[in-house]
C-alpha cells in the first residue's frame, strides 16, 4: 500500500450470478495493477472485456468477489476515498429540463460545496468546457458533444485529484477531442491523476502515459506506452528470391513487398525476423538491412487481444 499510487488494485475479481441462469460470468480474475499519482493512463479492451465493471469497483458502484481496490491508500469502499474522485460514466445522462447552470449547482451541492464557492465555480468550468454561452440553455437542447463536455465540467466540479473518465471524447468531433485533451494535460500539469476508458486507441496513445490492456477479465499487458511500441518489429530488406522462399516468407511474415531494389519483409518479433533471416539464408539471398520498427498501440492490442491466453 502506497500513497504514491493513485490507484492500487490487488487481486480483483468480479464474478455475477444472473437470475435464472445457471452459468456463472466472470467478469474480472485476479486483475492487479498500480496508477501512480499524477500520471495520465489508459485502460483498454474489447467489449465486455471487464473495463467498466473494474472502474465500477473503484466508485464503490460494484463490490468485487475478491481482492482489494484501494485509492490514495484508502480502501475504495471507505467514502473519505471517494471524496477526492470525479467521475464521468459512459452514457450519463442529466435531467434534460435543468439548465447547464442548474445541473452543475446541484451536483456541487452534492459534493458539499458552500454556495458562494459554487457562484464562482461553475462559470470557470463552463468556461474552461466550452460552453461559457450555454449555462442558461436547458440540457435538453445539448448535442452529443456538448453532453460530454458538460460532464466532464460535472467530474471537474469539486477540483478532483483523479479523474476516472469513461469514454471521454465519445460524441465529440475531432476539434473538441484535441480541446479536451488540451484540458486534461492542464490538470496533469497541476498533479491530477487521469484514468481514461476509452475504445479509441488513437486517443489514448496520443494523450496517456500508460497503458493496461484487459482481455476476457484477465490483465494482459501493462506498462508505459513508449515501451511497450518501441522496438517490437524488424524490417528485412532482401534481394530478390524464388517462388518457394517467397511463399515461406508470406506465411510467416506480417508483411511481404516486392521493390524496386529486392524485397521488404516485415515482422512482428525479434524471433520472428530471425525465422526470416533464415529463410533469406537458405534461399541463397542476400541480406541488404535489419532494421528495428515501433508498432502503434493498436498493433500491440490486436496482438494481445489474440493471443490465446493473457499474461
Amino acid at each position: 500500500m502506497t500513497t504514491d499510487c493513485a490507484i492500487e488494485a490487488a487481486g480483483l475479481e468480479k464474478i455475477y450470478q444472473p437470475r435464472f441462469r445457471n452459468r456463472q460470468i466472470r467478469a474480472l480474475s485476479n486483475v492487479s495493477l498500480q496508477v501512480p499519482a499524477g500520471v495520465k493512463f489508459g485502460l483498454l479492451g474489447p467489449n465486455g472485456a471487464g473495463k467498466t465493471t473494474f472502474v465500477k469497483i473503484l466508485v464503490s458502484a460494484v463490490r468485487p468477489t475478491a481482492g482489494t481496490a484501494r485509492l490514495f491508500g484508502k480502501h475504495a469502499t471507505e467514502p473519505e476515498a471517494r471524496r477526492p474522485v470525479g467521475y464521468l460514466p459512459e452514457n450519463h445522462r442529466f435531467p434534460t429540463y435543468l439548465t447547464a447552470n442548474g445541473m452543475l449547482d446541484f451536483y456541487s451541492a452534492l459534493s458539499g460545496m458552500e454556495p458562494r464557492d459554487r457562484k464562482r465555480r461553475i462559470p470557470e468550468l463552463l468556461d474552461l468546457v466550452g460552453l461559457k454561452t450555454w449555462g442558461d440553455a436547458r440540457i435538453k437542447k445539448f448535442s452529443k458533444g456538448m453532453l460530454q463536455r458538460l460532464g466532464l465540467a460535472q467530474a471537474l466540479i469539486h477540483k478532483p485529484k483523479l479523474l476516472l473518465l469513461d469514454e471521454p471524447t465519445d460524441g465529440v468531433d475531432p476539434v473538441g477531442r484535441r480541446e479536451i485533451r488540451d484540458i486534461l494535460d492542464r490538470l496533469t500539469g497541476t498533479g491530477v491523476t487521469v484514468f481514461i476508458n476509452s475504445h479509441l486507441l488513437s486517443e489514448v496513445e496520443t494523450f496517456c502515459e500508460y497503458v493496461a490492456i484487459l482481455r476476457k477479465g484477465e490483465l494482459a499487458l501493462q506498462g508505459k506506452i513508449s515501451s511497450l511500441v518501441a522496438g517490437r518489429g524488424f524490417q528485412v530488406a532482401c534481394s530478390p528470391l524464388p517462388g518457394p522462399a517467397m511463399d515461406r516468407l508470406r506465411e510467416i511474415a506480417a508483411s511481404v513487398s516486392v521493390t524496386e531494389d529486392g524485397i521488404e519483409v516485415q515482422t512482428e518479433s525479434r524471433e520472428r525476423a530471425n525465422d526470416v533471416i533464415d529463410v533469406i539464408r537458405g534461399a541463397g539471398g542476400l541480406i541488404e538491412s535489419v532494421t528495428a520498427t515501433n508498432s502503434s498501440l493498436e498493433d500491440v492490442f490486436i496482438r494481445v487481444t489474440r493471443s490465446e491466453k493473457a499474461a
